[in-house]
């Protein structure tokens, strides 16, 4: 536990000198919460205006209290990879400085080296995380807040559980990467990609059928249904007491991805939790085999 420990803390401490990579880490969400409040907002809330039947009168904080709330959820769960890439860089640092391969050598176990990587990169992610979860909860506030103390405290939680699936992911990622060009290119590739195929840019529902199926495969489209559960119960509870029809709502619910379908099924936000926490287990559990078997290997 002492090396565990003392490798968690090099890291920690390593991610947080590194200046460039820290505020880099930072204010990539906080850039992404600007864009979303500026160019997507508008859109989201026209979207909302078509599932209220005609004539009914919607409070306008209501609407931008739903708006704001969905573009948290969508905010953080591509947030809470994309950082978790970029706090791991120091793996791929490593390789490249040889140092990873001064600690290959001593007596420190692999999985001991490769659950210290993991830890101190999940611990960076969570922290950079929760300061982008505080601002965009700030302007949530200033717009319209509908959430409960309940509301957010699971908020939280689902960022933890997404946080150890990013960690996870870009640990077997970066893993096989060895230069800082590669790791460059991946998280390039990966900011660009990843708020598409886990239904933040635009919801799973307007793609094609055959799309729709095979991204209800991958684990991250369940983190972001949680964190629009979540983020969006309070306001989707205060249109039911002003008297929107539960069928205006549930096909609200249906287009922004608060409800999921798995072949056909709708899934429960129980099984939502059950997926993202076994896939980080099967992860993790992946991530520390390919270290100890290849150091095996290269002995």
């Amino acid at each position: 536990m002492k090396t565990l420990r003392a490798l968690i803390l090099r890291n920690s401490k390593l991610f947080f000198k590194d200046k460039g990579m820290f505020f880099t880490s930072i204010i990539t969400p906080l850039i992404l919460l600007l864009l979303y409040t500026t160019f997507l907002g508008k859109i989201y809330r026209d979207s909302f205006s078509l599932f209220f039947p005609e004539g009914m009168e919607i409070p306008s904080k209501l609407i931008d209290g739903a708006v704001g709330a969905q573009l948290l959820s969508s905010l953080l769960s591509v947030s809470c990879v994309t950082v978790a890439f970029c706090s791991n860089m120091l793996t791929v640092q490593d390789k490249a400085t040889g140092v990873r391969a001064d600690l290959t050598v001593s007596p420190v176990k692999p999985q001991t080296l490769a659950l210290g990587y993991y830890v101190s990169s999940f611990i960076s992610t969570v922290i950079v995380c929760a300061i982008a979860t505080l601002a965009s909860l700030i302007y949530i506030a200033s717009v319209g807040w509908y959430m409960s103390i309940g509301d957010v405290l699971l908020i939280f939680f689902d960022i933890l559980l997404l946080v150890m699936f990013g960690t996870a992911l870009s640990s077997i990622i970066n893993f096989f990467l060895s230069t800082q060009g590669q790791i460059s290119a991946v998280g390039t590739i990966v900011s660009s990609g990843y708020g598409f195929i886990c239904g933040a840019y635009m919801p799973i529902s307007q793609f094609n059928e055959g799309l729709q199926r095979v991204i209800s495969f991958l684990p991250g489209t369940y983190a972001t249904a949680l964190l629009r559960n979540h983020a969006m119960r309070g306001a989707f509870a205060e249109m039911e007491a002003i008297g929107v029809p539960a069928e205006a709502i549930n096909a609200a619910r249906d287009a922004i991805d608060c409800n999921l379908y798995f072949l056909g099924n709708k899934v429960s936000v129980g099984a939502m939790f059950a997926v993202l926490g076994i896939s980080v287990a099967l992860l993790i559990g992946a991530y520390v085999l390919l270290n100890v078997f290849f150091a095996k290997r290269a002995k």
